[in-house]
């Protein structure tokens, strides 16, 4: 299936039977604790007010895993401080965002093209999002 044909497809939520198998296709198989922490890790220092754990989705399209979102349906309250965005964003959008800053910060520390290739993935995606321009101004 070409890259085009899955950008067409809708994102859907991973189904329980096939969850095991997301983290290792997303971060790579010797990454996917450390991904997966990471992006808990994320969500905690840009959400400190609005999030305290708890249970997550996973996302795919056409097969291919995007992202991780915090199962709620609140709006998360993201301040960066290094780049100083503040703003509101859904809990998938939040999911998007900590999961780009795991993306880009494990591959400065670890080879492989996973990494890289789920990254541009959910660039990409998120460049279609309705909260795309939070979202970018988030991770710049």
């Amino acid at each position: 299936m070409t890259q085009a044909a899955i950008a067409q497809k809708p994102v859907t939520l991973v189904p329980e039977a096939r969850r095991m198998a997301f983290l290792p296709l997303l971060f790579s198989p010797a990454l996917m604790v450390i991904g997966e922490r990471a992006v808990f890790q994320f969500m905690s220092w840009l959400a400190p007010d609005d999030y305290a754990g708890g249970l997550w989705h996973f996302h795919e399209r056409g097969g291919q895993p995007l992202f991780m979102s915090p199962d709620a349906d609140k709006r998360f309250r993201i301040f960066c401080e290094t780049n100083g965005y503040m703003g509101e964003v859904s809990a998938e959008a939040a999911g998007i965002i900590a999961t780009l800053f795991a993306l880009s910060h494990l591959s400065f520390r670890h080879e492989a093209d996973e990494l890289a290739d789920a990254y541009m993935r959910l660039y990409e995606f998120a460049g279609d999002h309705p909260e795309a321009g939070e979202i970018f101004k988030a991770i710049d």
